[in-house]
C-alpha cells in the first residue's frame, strides 16, 4: 500500500477524528473512517483497513474504560456481533455492496422504532437479533449503522458503562472482520505496520474522547449519541 502526501494528510485528519468520536460516543468511528479510507483505497480495501484500525482502537478504548466494562452484560451481544461479522465479511469479499443496501436501510427504520420501546423483556429480546444483523452489515459494508447502538442501549447501562460495552462489542466484531480480511488477502504487512504506527494517535484520541464523555451531561451525551445515529442513517440513504 503506497501512501502519497494527500493520502497521509487525509489519514492524519480522519483517523484522530474517528477515534475521538468513537471514544466519546462509544460508537461512530466507522462513520468517519470507512468513507475516508474507501475514497483513498477503494471500497473493499478501505473497509478492510478500517476494520483493522478500529479493532486496534477498540483495544485502546477497553484500556481507557477498564473500570466500566460490563463484560457479562455485553457478552451475548459481542458473540452475536462476531457471528454476524464473520458471515458479513466473508460475503463482502465475494459480493457487491449494493446487494444489501436496501436491507440495511430497512433495518435502520426498524431499530429506530425499537429504541422507543421501554427497556425490558420486549426490547431485550431484540438485542441478540439486532447484534447479529449489525455484525453482518458491518462485515459487509464496514458500518453497522444504528443497529449495534440500539442493541447495546437495550441493556439499560449508565453512560460510561455503555461506552465500555460498546468497546467490548466493537472489539469483538472488528477483530473478527480483520481476521477474515487478512485470510482473504485484503490485509497484509503494510497495513499491520500502519496500524502499529498509529498506536500513539489511538491512545491520545481515545483519552481525549473519554474526557469529552466525562464532561458532557446526560442531555449532551444523548445529543452526541443521536447525532452519530443520524449520521449513520444519512450515509445509508445517500448510498442507496
Amino acid at each position: 500500500m503506497e501512501l502519497d502526501a494527500l493520502t497521509l494528510l487525509m489519514l492524519l485528519v480522519a483517523v484522530p477524528a474517528a477515534f475521538m468520536l468513537s471514544s466519546a460516543a462509544g460508537l461512530g468511528g466507522s462513520l468517519i473512517l470507512v468513507p475516508s479510507l474507501a475514497a483513498i483505497l477503494g471500497t473493499k480495501e478501505g473497509v478492510a483497513l478500517a476494520a483493522l484500525l478500529l479493532a486496534a482502537n477498540n483495544l485502546a478504548k477497553v484500556g481507557a474504560y477498564y473500570r466500566t466494562l460490563p463484560i457479562r452484560a455485553a457478552a451475548m451481544i459481542a458473540l452475536a456481533v462476531m457471528a454476524g461479522a464473520a458471515a458479513g465479511a466473508g460475503l463482502m469479499v465475494r459480493a457487491p455492496e449494493s446487494w444489501v443496501t436496501g436491507v440495511v436501510i430497512a433495518a435502520f427504520f426498524i431499530t429506530f422504532a425499537a429504541d422507543f420501546l421501554p427497556v425490558g423483556p420486549v426490547r431485550k429480546s431484540w438485542a441478540g437479533a439486532l447484534a447479529l444483523a449489525s455484525g453482518a452489515t458491518s462485515g459487509f459494508s464496514g458500518m453497522s449503522g444504528p443497529l449495534k447502538g440500539v442493541s447495546i442501549r437495550s441493556l439499560g447501562l449508565q453512560r460510561q458503562y455503555f461506552v465500555g460495552a460498546a468497546a467490548i462489542v466493537s472489539l469483538a466484531g472488528d477483530t473478527t472482520k480483520a481476521v477474515v480480511f487478512t485470510h482473504s488477502g485484503l490485509l497484509g504487512q503494510s497495513e499491520l505496520l500502519l496500524a502499529a504506527g498509529l498506536i500513539p494517535v489511538m491512545i491520545a484520541s481515545t483519552l481525549a474522547g473519554r474526557t469529552i464523555n466525562q464532561r458532557v451531561g446526560e442531555q449532551g451525551y444523548a445529543v452526541l449519541f443521536w447525532a452519530v445515529m443520524v449520521g449513520y442513517a444519512g450515509r445509508l440513504v445517500l448510498a442507496a
